[in-house]
């Protein structure tokens, strides 16, 4: 059986959150951009974050059921030329029908499947781009540069995942179809990141716990760098992860995990998605210390040195040595002092 790292589900309580994005080239509301680029019709993250409604439903992937102000139109940058979403960052392939073109994605609306496939697309190839932003694939080691494989609708029930045979992505439907969210997306994104990192990443609980972390802290990175280079409005606390997908799960404000919580390592209950949120605090504590840039390029850099089955104290001990290594000593004792927060032990 390969091994799946799904995102899991639990809710919780609504707080505040301001992150920092870094600027990438942003895409014109427009059928074609002034670069010539196909453009392609997305949610703007998810609608319950860009429109701030928290009474959306998915009412059977219904068109009618989320406003036009959700959508946007963006640049499908790094495609191949082939026709179809396939590029040099992503190709997607579809279980339930046609496959989207490149030269419609500009029209379809959710209740359309090749909406999510639009979706897919854009997200892992912003995703990916939001790295190389960072120095991966140039200045740094590269953390999954290369075409990722994605399914769409391939998992017939409400839940997603990335499984090490084929290095797959594959979302699942039912609810709110989970490709129609971003942070979804790229949340399974985060597991794919890990896996080339380093080949079979979380074969323990604990680093179960911190794949599960980080694919919550990149979906919040991405999906907030992206809303402010675009200046797309948003409606919800960022902190919240996947708001859209969580509305049939969650009570409102809806809410899948969160990044800002309290929990401490002895608040560990062996379950990967909750004992995650301990990690993700540590990661926007970081973030919030040093800014996006310095904060995400150590996060990243500092998973190269981890083990398959590595500790909340290994991976913290990698984490602040490798801080030492790019940033010097201040931004060491920055990391150490997030880590030490969380109570995780073998951190002074």
């Amino acid at each position: 059986m390969p091994r799946r790292t799904s995102r899991g589900r639990t809710a919780a309580v609504i707080a505040s959150l301001t992150l920092l994005g870094l600027a990438v080239p942003a895409s014109a509301d427009a059928s074609q951009s002034a670069s010539g680029l196909p453009q392609g019709r997305v949610f703007m993250v998810n609608p319950v974050q860009s429109t701030g409604d928290q009474t959306l439903v998915d009412a059977k992937d219904s068109a009618g059921a989320v406003p036009d102000s959700a959508y946007a139109s963006v640049a499908l940058r790094n495609l191949d030329g082939s026709g179809g979403l396939s590029g040099r960052w992503a190709y997607i392939r579809s279980e339930t029908g046609a496959p989207a073109a490149v030269a419609d994605a500009g029209r379809y609306d959710r209740a359309d499947d090749r909406f999510e496939q639009v979706m897919a697309y854009f997200w892992v190839n912003e995703a990916q781009e939001y790295l190389q932003g960072l120095g991966f694939g140039s200045e740094l080691p590269g953390a999954n540069d290369r075409a990722q494989p994605v399914r769409i609708n391939q998992w017939g029930a409400d839940n997603s995942f990335f499984t090490d045979k084929k290095a797959e992505i594959r979302f699942g439907k039912g609810g709110v179809d989970d490709a129609e969210d971003a942070e979804v997306i790229v949340h399974e994104y985060g597991h794919a990141v890990h896996n080339a990192q380093v080949p079979g990443f979380g074969s323990s609980p604990e680093s179960g716990a911190i794949g599960e972390a980080f694919g919550d802290y990149l979906a919040v990175s991405v999906g907030e760098h992206a809303a402010a280079v675009r200046g797309w409005p948003r409606g919800t606390d960022p902190a919240c992860v996947a708001d859209w997908d969580s509305v049939g799960y969650s009570a409102a404000p809806h809410c899948l995990r969160r990044i800002d919580g309290t929990k401490v390592y002895a608040d560990r209950t062996g379950e990967v998605h909750a004992d995650g949120e301990i990690w993700s605090r540590a990661l926007l504590d970081i973030r919030r210390a040093l800014g996006a840039r310095t904060a995400d390029r150590i996060i990243v850099n500092a998973q190269f040195g981890f083990a398959p089955d590595t500790s909340f104290r290994d991976a913290a001990l990698t984490t602040i040595a490798t801080a030492r290594s790019m940033y010097g000593t201040g931004a060491a004792d920055a990391v150490r002092t997030a880590f030490r927060d969380r109570q995780i032990p073998g951190i002074a």
